[in-house]
């Protein structure tokens, strides 16, 4: 139970930095494959949360990468 609640933190967290700070991106949050539930009652787990919060690291280090790389071609 602890571990889902720090992985909950965790999400929190990094959804509101992504809110705050990279407003642009925050817009696809809710188009992230991981949030749409391929059942109708779906279990969510440890292993679901962390899959969701690797997801979301993963998407701001690739929109990150990319806004830098147009940086420095711009």
């Amino acid at each position: 139970m602890t571990n889902s609640i720090s992985l909950l933190t965790k999400i929190t967290q990094l959804t509101s930095n992504i809110e705050t700070n990279y407003p642009e991106l925050y817009r696809f949050l809710d188009e992230n494959p991981l949030t749409i539930p391929k059942v109708s009652n779906p279990t969510i787990d440890q292993a679901s949360l962390l899959a969701y919060f690797d997801s979301l690291k993963q998407l701001l280090k690739h929109h990150l990468a990319t806004h830098r790389t147009q940086i420095k071609i711009t």
